[in-house]
């Protein structure tokens, strides 16, 4: 992962700043995954914080449901995002 003005990015994900588009489906699901493995890291940490797991659990659902809607309309982005941000297809 590189640092690009204070925020982590694939390499995939790298783009001018004016050119990225936070409203596409690959980005919220690329931004959703980023917040659920640190949420996850933290979890292992702290394993009595279930506010923090309640979090995560909504996440994993928003997360989930973004990934079913384009597996519906484009399943070669769902195919191909996945792939890129190694999480198992649903």
């Amino acid at each position: 992962m590189k640092k690009k003005g204070g925020r982590k990015i694939l390499g995939f994900m790298v783009k001018e700043e004016k050119e990225e588009n936070r409203g596409s489906i690959e980005f919220q699901v690329f931004s959703f995954t980023n917040k659920i493995r640190r949420l996850a890291s933290h979890l292992e940490l702290h394993k009595k914080d279930f506010s923090s797991e309640r979090g995560l659990r909504r996440l994993l659902g928003k997360r989930r449901r973004l990934l079913a809607y384009l597996a519906k309309k484009n399943r070669v982005r769902y195919k191909k995002l996945i792939g890129q941000l190694n999480i198992r297809e649903q």
